[in-house]
């Protein structure tokens, strides 16, 4: 993966505190494929593995004639218990696999729903990073993460006044709805972009796929992310660095494992950046990416529960 050949940086947008760079791609896109949201009412199905269900797992059917992309971090609502992805899944068409995934909400274990749905939002930054963290220290555990992403989704609803009594990450969502809208506009996705590099304060987020059309789908999801964790830090001066944390991933050491679906998962990580992507034939079909800092890279691994919440 050679970043600066595959990922231009666009002009920024900068907004109390907030920095919001579109990201572009270098390259035509080869890989073809739709997103969830594209994909769900069309036949896709995403369900618990069984009836009784297992918390870092869910089963996964794609009955289309195209591949679907589920993004890091991207929340599904419904069944027993809402869920994010661990990790980018290119589902093969017409195939059925389990999805590595965690809970982000504590407090339900029965059913609402036999399928699940689309959130829409995705798991914020700080979230996914702190998540990210566990699984950069064994990328084959994938359920890892499980106890951290419950401190997350705890820590960010008081953070932010939320009540909530599943424990729910989309009620914190909905509970700053007002905040969220009053900023949202302020950076519109752009003509042909497929990213954006996120600056909060000291840190940083990258989020990237390959088609600029599936990225016009997630960008929502992923900027309401970007602006949760921005409420409550406003008018802050951000990192002046976004060129230097694109540096680092370049150059951050990268390996290679089996994905869950199609490609191969990608690991990067050093002292100052950590991510992970996902890429198919030597294309790069999706990264994200964060500065290493905080208190979730010294958080304690600890082993998954398959069991209920």
């Amino acid at each position: 993966m050679q970043l600066e050949s595959t990922i231009q940086l666009g002009e920024p947008v900068s907004h109390r505190g907030i920095i919001v760079a579109p990201l572009f791609p270098r390259l035509t896109p080869t890989a073809a494929y739709v997103t969830l949201d594209e994909a769900l009412p069309l036949g896709f199905k995403v369900t618990e593995v069984d009836a009784a269900g297992l918390v870092p797992e869910l089963a996964v059917r794609n009955p289309l004639d195209q591949n679907v992309l589920l993004y890091d971090g991207e929340e599904l609502i419904g069944a027993k218990q809402n869920r994010i992805l661990n990790v980018t899944v290119l589902v093969a068409a017409g195939s059925k696999t389990a999805i590595p995934v965690s809970c982000v909400e504590e407090g339900r274990w029965h059913a609402s729903s036999a399928a699940f749905g689309s959130a829409p939002q995705a798991a914020h930054p700080e979230l996914r990073r702190r998540k990210g963290e566990l699984l950069s220290a064994d990328p084959m555990a994938r359920g890892i993460a499980q106890h951290e992403v419950w401190e997350a989704v705890r820590e960010s609803a008081e953070r932010h006044g939320a009540h909530s009594p599943t424990m729910a990450q989309a009620d914190t969502y909905r509970s700053r709805e007002n905040g969220l809208a009053a900023l949202r506009g302020t950076f519109p996705l752009q003509p042909g972009q497929s990213g954006a590099l996120l600056a909060v304060g000291d840190a940083l987020c990258l989020d990237y796929v390959s088609q600029p059309d599936a990225f016009a789908r997630l960008y929502p999801k992923l900027l309401d992310g970007y602006l949760l964790d921005a409420l409550g830090r406003l008018d802050r001066d951000p990192r002046d660095g976004l060129g230097e944390f694109l540096s680092a991933i370049e150059a951050a050491p990268r390996s290679h494992g089996p994905s869950a679906g199609l490609g191969e998962d990608l690991r990067l990580a050093s002292k100052t950046v950590l991510g992970s992507g996902l890429e198919l034939e030597g294309e790069l079909i999706q990264l994200c990416a964060f500065t290493r800092e905080g208190r979730g890279s010294q958080a304690r691994i600890r082993r998954p529960s398959r069991r209920r919440a």
